[in-house]
């Protein structure tokens, strides 16, 4: 099955006088859809956008896996862990908060930022609280997150060339940039822009054709 979810449909979140774009593909804060809380072990996928000087003041999280990736301009990182980080486009970055951490999350630059932030819920909870950056994933590197059974596939491709989906109980694909086609199921190609997604269950010798030249983040899910 393929659920297919636009990015013009997604929940507007974020302070705009504070500078901070946020735009929700599941519910999250004051947004409740019971239909649409999560997908596998994926809690939250939220494209952020915060102006020069603008930010999340420290708050807190537990028993989630919450892993960033960053489009464009550079995301200031500290916790409660001692860590301090600056993410630039291609980093991506696993935040374990496991038993309880804190962190805040900034633009101390002088250009907008952009990132993708994906919660996922973990195998167990609890346990002591983690952090790992990987500076410039290559295009197909495989980032596994075994906390949560998840994998995550950067896919980058040129126009017109073809990318495999995983044959996985669950995959999600979320495109960042690019204009793109899901085919394979038997079915007709399904059109994907910036900002939608497809939610595929059960889902055997797919492919993405990109139209355009595309960025795609692809998570492997178990059942």
């Amino acid at each position: 099955m393929i659920d297919v979810r636009r990015g013009a449909d997604r929940y507007r979140g974020g302070d705009a006088e504070a500078g901070i774009a946020t735009r929700h593909a599941f519910s999250f804060g004051a947004f409740y859809d019971p239909d649409n809380l999560r997908f596998g072990a994926i809690l939250a996928c939220n494209e952020e956008s915060l102006a020069p000087g603008a930010g999340f003041d420290e708050h807190p999280h537990s028993h989630t896996e919450i892993v960033t990736w960053v489009t464009e301009g550079e995301l200031t990182h500290r916790d409660s862990g001692g860590h301090a980080t600056v993410l630039r486009p291609g980093d991506v970055q696993r935040l374990s908060s496991a038993s309880g951490v804190r962190h805040v999350e900034r633009n101390d630059g002088e250009l907008p930022l952009r990132f993708v932030q994906m919660w996922l819920s973990p195998v167990e909870p609890g346990g002591a609280p983690g952090y790992e950056v990987v500076r410039g994933l290559a295009d197909g590197t495989p980032y596994e997150v075994p906390t949560a059974g998840a994998v995550l596939h950067v896919r980058r491709p040129g126009a017109g060339e073809r990318t495999a989906l995983p044959d996985a109980p669950r995959v999600y694909v979320h495109v960042v940039a690019g204009e793109v086609e899901l085919a394979g199921d038997a079915g007709s190609p399904v059109p994907l822009a910036p900002g939608d997604s497809a939610r595929i269950t059960g889902g055997q010798g797919l492919e993405i054709r990109a139209l355009t030249p595309g960025e795609l983040l692809v998570w492997e899910l178990p059942a």
